[in-house]
């Protein structure tokens, strides 16, 4: 006895699982920024590069920025490679911490905003 051939697909049948596969897929894409909202976020704060104490000051520096007092401190790179702050935006510095160390010599016992200002 030999096998019956194997009938080929109507093409109504690769139609309709074409359509199904592409709603799956865009189902998928439309519910993947859903589910990876709800996903708890780790909310470490990263290693100080640099930390001390200068003038009686905390200065933290690290990979989200300059902190005095535990205040953000407005810190600009120029194209040079130099540092400048808001605080002092007329002298540039080599390193983050110089820059940070000036910015509490021209502050004296004045405390830094508590957020940091924002361009729109």
């Amino acid at each position: 006895m030999s096998a019956a051939p194997a009938a080929l697909p109507t093409r109504r049948a690769l139609l309709r699982t074409a359509f199904t596969a592409a709603v799956a897929a865009g189902t998928a894409a439309a519910l993947a920024p859903v589910l990876r909202a709800r996903r708890p976020r780790q909310t470490l704060t990263p290693a100080p590069l640099a930390e001390e104490t200068y003038r009686g000051r905390h200065i933290a520096v690290d990979r989200a920025g300059i902190r005095i007092d535990g205040r953000p401190l407005h810190v600009m790179r120029r194209a040079d490679g130099s540092y400048l702050s808001g605080v002092n935006h007329f002298e540039s510095f080599g390193t983050p911490l110089e820059v940070a160390r000036a910015a509490v010599d021209e502050l004296g016992t004045a405390q830094l905003a508590a957020a940091a200002p924002h361009h729109g």
